[in-house]
């Protein structure tokens, strides 16, 4: 049974790469007689390699996203489950802005955490996770961009985090985080600290969440930061020396200024991780408390568990909007990535 199945879905797989090969071919065909034949341009080469890739993107990415916003203009539920057509025109499923709005003016979740509140606890979890990856990463990187014996076995062992799959590292950290079997309670009695209610007490159970997410963030922040002083030239460091600067004065007016090109595009991916990060306050938050859910936590259970598609796919978007708008602006107040483009 076994063995059959594996033939199907090697025989399934080979048809679908048929397909995109037939499907590529003629788009490349097309391509050459339009722009190659017909119009003759030197970009025919350029577009007809980015070609396959801008269509897999299309069908892969945009398509999905217009089909959630026509879906956030719907009351599509679980009660209300059909084809929603063209902004739920046809059908009475249309209503607008509604959603939108009531995302701001509604309660979100079942005791009523309203959107704020939850915008209010995602930005404490993402500035505090954020900044302890950038301090925890930038410390263990200049202390391994030093001469030291065993610097490999050293980087191996805090990138094992980083490694490890991170549901079952979740998965493991909640497990310890029991009242009273778990590690750290263990560990915590040890030094004369009684047990904490890490699942059940709504600061405690945040702690929890922020401390098992820098424990996975930080080897990621480490591996960019340590890339980046490898491409920095020792003779900077050289000339400063010699100009008698001292150690502060060398991170701060050499190091952190040629870091920033690597930094500021690290911080924007860990910002939108953190901020979308849903697999560690979801398994950490093991009782669904309400003060330790975020916005992407909140838009799972509309989705997910309430059932409410029109709502959590407004809710989507209003998400969205907010990393769009932090990225526009945290690239535009640093202006770090000028180099890029200029």
């Amino acid at each position: 049974m076994n063995l059959n199945a594996v033939t199907t879905a090697i025989g399934q797989l080979g048809i679908t790469l048929i397909v995109i090969a037939i499907i590529v071919a003629i788009l490349e065909g097309v391509l050459y007689l339009l722009l190659v034949r017909l119009l003759k341009t030197r970009l025919a080469v350029p577009l007809m390699l980015v070609a396959p890739a801008a269509v897999g993107l299309a069908i892969l990415i945009v398509y999905p996203l217009l089909w959630e916003l026509n879906l956030s203009f719907t009351n599509m539920s679980l009660r209300n489950f059909r084809d929603p057509g063209l902004l739920g025109l046809g059908n009475g499923m249309f209503l607008g802005i509604q959603n939108y709005i009531e995302v701001f003016t509604q309660p979100v979740l079942p005791n009523g955490t309203t959107f704020w509140q939850l915008l209010g606890q995602t930005i404490i979890w993402t500035a505090s996770n954020v900044t302890l990856h950038v301090l925890g990463g930038m410390a263990l990187a200049l202390l391994l961009h030093r001469q030291m014996r065993g610097k490999g076995i050293y980087r191996a062992l805090i990138v094992l985090p980083w490694a490890v799959p991170q549901i079952i590292a979740l998965l493991v950290w909640r497990t310890e985080y029991n009242n009273q079997y778990g590690a750290v309670n263990q560990l915590l009695n040890m030094v004369g600290i009684p047990n904490i209610s890490w699942l059940s007490d709504p600061l405690w159970n945040f702690v929890a969440m922020v401390i098992t997410n820098v424990w996975l963030g930080i080897p990621f922040m480490m591996v960019i930061i340590l890339g980046g002083l490898q491409s920095i030239a020792g003779e900077f460091y050289e000339a400063a020396e010699m100009d008698g600067a001292t150690s502060r004065q060398t991170f701060r007016h050499i190091t952190l200024p040629l870091l920033r090109p690597v930094l500021t595009p690290a911080i924007i991916l860990g910002t939108v991780w953190t901020f979308n990060n849903i697999n560690v306050p979801f398994f950490i938050n093991q009782n669904e408390l309400e003060t330790s859910d975020i916005l992407v936590t909140a838009l799972f259970r509309q989705a997910f568990q309430y059932n409410r598609y029109g709502d959590a796919a407004a809710f989507a978007f209003v998400i969205f909007a907010l990393l769009l708008v932090f990225t526009v602006v945290y690239i535009r107040r640093t202006g770090s990535l000028k180099g890029a483009y200029e």
